[in-house]
């Protein structure tokens, strides 16, 4: 697998996001918590397509900020009762730098 590097893990804000903008596709999201852990997602909750980008990330968690879905940052998928996924990245942390999937960030044309 090829992989693209984006950014150190510091430039993530604890309980915060990055944005990656594509040059085609929707942002992603980099996502880093309290146990310096990085997620990305497509920056876009499955409810009412909401900035999963300024939600609040707990756990393993972001609460979209429009309706308060619960969107996982492992899987993409909203906690029950709710509904729905979006796309989940691969990522990888190599000396402190996040890395996404090459063949993701350019096929996956959401």
């Amino acid at each position: 697998m090829q992989w693209i590097e984006i950014c150190g893990v510091e430039d993530i804000p604890v309980l915060g996001t990055r944005i990656v903008r594509r040059p085609a596709g929707q942002d992603i999201a980099l996502f880093r918590n309290a146990e310096e852990q990085v997620f990305a997602l497509l920056d876009e909750c499955p409810h009412k397509k909401g900035p999963l980008s300024q939600g609040i990330v707990h756990g393993t968690t972001v609460t979209c900020p429009l309706h308060n879905w619960q969107i996982g940052l492992n899987d993409g998928c909203a906690r029950e009762p709710d509904e729905g996924c979006t796309a989940k990245f691969t990522v990888q942390v190599v000396d402190g730098r996040v890395q996404l999937s090459a063949e993701e960030i350019k096929n996956l044309g959401v």
